[in-house]
């Protein structure tokens, strides 16, 4: 072995992976992190993402502390209610959600390229831009050394697959770990944030997240981002002055250029869109979505019409097929990387942080003397196995061109016992807080601290 201190490699600066370089910064760890993006703002980083319990734990030990509060200034506010509509955008149940003061163990909203510029912030010296790996090579001490597409190469003690769902990692380590379609269907858009567009949404749609259940397995979520800034970023008049500090002093506002929006984000079956759909333009795709609901609210269509072309796009839904755990060595892999999930949960941008905040925490006893690199490895491959292989399970379940809902005839009925089944819990309260409670706690509401 290398007389040299201990070295990690990160392939991939999503959000796990510049997660996982903080904590490991924080202690001293020597990493570097190699993305593909050409620069700091490059990518269609611009949805919302859901920081759940999980999630926030999680930020909290990898982050200094004035980044975990600069990460909690930039959320956008939270929603207070979970409403399942129908296509006439009239509620079939609302759950009010948990809402606590803990800053961490609550639900939180945040767009992806927000925060990805704050886990930015602060290791601008370890993310080395315009890196495509290409593949890796084991040396003679044990060591990996990661090829990039314009000639360079790195080397390290670790090396840690952070490159998501496409992993070039993963297909030359663990090549029969596959990802496969969840025949799912899915059109995104942003719409920006007015008087004229706000008034489209009743008012606890607004203040939360709504989700349309139609016929035909048609479904539709719905989710209001309001920032801490304004159109011109600067920091709103509402907003309190530590966080108005914090956002004034965060360096990453140069690079991000989320605003208040809307985001709708239509899906269905693949066997619903036409062949060609991951080929349609994005004004082309809008109105795909607006001939597919002819009959749903007409609010609801002057969203979908008003979608910024600029930020709609089709997305194909995979899932990872889940595979026996292997022999741990000195390459390891987090987040989508190893276990691509549907977005039926939404908890897949937090199990990536769950996966770096346990890397770090087991490469810190690594260097301490307390475990072996193979060892720290190994407890943290077997635990991840174990959850993130039930989220991409779970997730399935809930978005899947499989489900009896996509169905031509028993969707029919599973919509009839589905909406029933909401109007028993919207009419009884006792039901209500139950289900807000499961909620919460599916999300990471009852899980330990690192």
């Amino acid at each position: 072995m290398t007389d040299s201190p201990f070295h990690v490699i990160v392939i991939g600066g999503g959000t796990g992976g510049m997660a996982l370089a903080h904590g490991l910064r924080r202690a001293g760890i020597s990493c570097a992190v190699y993305e593909r993006d050409r620069t700091r703002n490059s990518g269609l980083h611009g949805y919302r993402v859901g920081i759940n319990p999980d999630g926030s734990r999680a930020l909290k030990y990898l982050l200094p502390d004035e980044l975990f509060d600069t990460f909690l200034a930039t959320c956008a506010r939270g929603p207070k209610y979970f409403s399942f509509l129908r296509e006439d955008l009239k509620p079939s149940m609302t759950l009010p959600l948990v809402v606590e003061e803990d800053p961490v163990n609550t639900e939180k909203s945040v767009s992806r390229m927000t925060l990805r510029q704050v886990l930015l912030t602060g290791i601008e010296d370890l993310v080395h831009f315009d890196k495509t790996f290409t593949h890796y090579e084991r040396e003679e001490d044990g060591r990996v050394t990661a090829y990039f597409e314009d000639g360079t190469k790195a080397t390290g003690d670790l090396l840690v697959a952070a490159d998501g769902a496409n992993s070039r990692v993963r297909k030359q380590y663990l090549p029969h770990a596959t990802v496969e379609d969840a025949n799912i269907i899915s059109i995104t858009a942003k719409v920006p944030l007015t008087a004229a567009t706000k008034a489209l949404l009743p008012e606890k749609v607004f203040q939360g997240i709504g989700l349309v259940v139609a016929p035909k397995g048609y479904s539709c979520i719905l989710h209001t981002m309001e920032f801490g800034w304004d159109r011109e970023g600067r920091v709103k008049n509402s907003i309190g002055g530590n966080d108005a500090a914090l956002i004034e002093q965060w360096p990453g506002l140069l690079f991000d250029n989320t605003r208040d929006y809307i985001n709708w984000g239509f899906w269905a079956s693949t066997d619903k869109f036409p062949s060609d759909i991951m080929k349609k333009k994005p004004e082309e795709l809008i109105k795909l979505v607006l001939d597919m609901t002819p009959k749903w609210s007409p609010d609801l269509r002057k969203l979908f019409g008003l979608g910024d072309p600029q930020t709609c796009f089709a997305v194909n839904i995979r899932t990872s097929v889940p595979i026996d755990q292997w022999k741990p060595t000195n390459i390891t892999l987090i987040g989508d990387a190893i276990h691509t999930m549907t977005p039926g949960q939404g908890v897949g941008a937090n199990t990536a942080l769950r996966d770096a905040a346990r890397l770090c925490r087991n490469l810190i006893a690594h260097r301490e003397a307390r475990m072996t690199l193979l060892e720290a490895v190994l407890e943290y491959e077997t635990k991840m196995v174990e959850y993130g292989y039930a989220a991409v399970k779970e997730s399935k379940k809930q978005t899947s061109g499989d489900q009896p809902i996509n169905k031509p005839y028993i969707g029919r009925l599973a919509l009839a016992g589905m909406r029933t089944y909401f109007w028993l819990v919207d009419h009884n309260s006792k039901l209500q807080h139950k289900m807000a409670k499961e909620l919460y706690l599916d999300r990471g509401g009852d899980r330990e601290d690192y």
